[in-house]
């Protein structure tokens, strides 16, 4: 009963400090967003056509898009008139609310750590991958779960160095062979060791080469194939690993991906620092795809799951 109470305590403090850093991260996005946002609003007396274009004009530019911009602006018109709203300071709160409804997430995103799963982190090279795999290692195992992890991206021998290096730190097996062997044999290896070790959770590394599409795409199809021949009652979880500083670039990354493989979630690195985490907004808005993690720092802890009121009241609220 202590021990239950001891780890809710552990978790409420590490949640707090974790929405710390998040509003301390969000410092340059909060300021490129509402900068822009509250100038129209202290601009403006009253609500008109004029201040519906120069508020969605800040939207854009604050790195949220034109289509994400203008979905924003559509509710936002629709709210106004339902609510005979007049006043342009009330629509600060009308836009926070917007904002968190277009951001939420199902409840049951987080399911697949609660079964046998194979997760494959996919993106280009230079996003952080395997660091985020590193830290997801390390998550799971705390909430005692078996991991291992699979250096499926051959092709660079860093990759399986920096891999290898991460799983030390985390504390869990994996499996790799020699730079430049064939990602699938790594895979079908690992999906055995994950298979006779009884593991909870096998994550996968995969190549980055986006520039040559073909490629990339016939081998995450061999992959897919090997894991649903050989373990086909595993759960399969894809998460596009994006970096947040990239802003409208990681937007398009995450079109061509989606042509190339079924993207069950979005992990956003490199929050912190970056005036361009908008694009939260708009990779979430515009496909559909749930953002499920978010980094905030290098830090074994600071990658965590997304939340999308702590993310807007971070955002919009530097006080929390």
């Amino acid at each position: 009963m202590f021990k239950k109470k001891d780890n809710q305590e552990k978790d409420t403090q590490e949640k707090k400090g974790f929405f710390g850093k998040l509003v301390k991260g969000l410092t340059k996005t909060r300021d490129n967003i509402l900068g822009g946002v509250d100038q129209v609003l202290g601009s403006f007396t009253k609500i008109d056509e004029d201040f519906y274009e120069e508020l969605e004009e800040a939207l854009i530019v604050a790195d949220l898009g034109v289509n994400t911009a203008m979905t924003i602006m559509e509710d936002l018109r629709q709210k106004v008139k339902e609510k005979k709203i007049k006043d342009t300071a009330e629509v600060r709160d009308l836009l926070m609310e917007e904002l968190q409804e277009l951001m939420k997430n199902e409840e049951n995103l987080y399911d697949f750590t609660e079964k046998k799963s194979i997760v494959l982190i996919i993106g280009v090279n230079g996003v952080g991958k395997t660091t985020t795999i590193g830290k997801l290692a390390h998550q799971y195992k705390e909430a005692g779960k078996k991991v291992i992890l699979a250096a499926g991206d051959t092709f660079r021998a860093a990759a399986i160095d920096q891999l290898a290096e991460w799983s030390n730190r985390a504390g869990v097996e994996l499996i790799s062979q020699q730079e430049n062997s064939d990602p699938g044999a790594v895979v079908y290896d690992a999906v055995q060791a994950a298979k006779a070790r009884n593991a909870d959770i096998l994550i996968c590394d995969t190549a980055g080469r986006l520039h040559n599409k073909k490629n990339l795409m016939e081998e995450l199809r061999k992959l897919f194939k090997i894991i649903s021949r050989e373990y086909p009652e595993a759960h399969k979880e894809v998460l596009l690993v994006l970096d947040s500083t990239t802003g409208q670039n990681a937007l398009q990354q995450a079109k061509q991906f989606k042509d190339i493989a079924d993207i069950t979630g979005i992990v956003l690195t490199k929050l912190d620092g970056t005036a361009k985490g908008g694009i939260a907004i708009a990779i979430q808005t515009e496909l559909n795809i749930p953002v499920k993690y978010i980094g905030v720092g290098e830090g074994m802890d600071d990658l965590q799951r997304f939340d999308s009121e702590e993310f807007v009241t971070a955002l919009f609220n530097e006080e929390g």
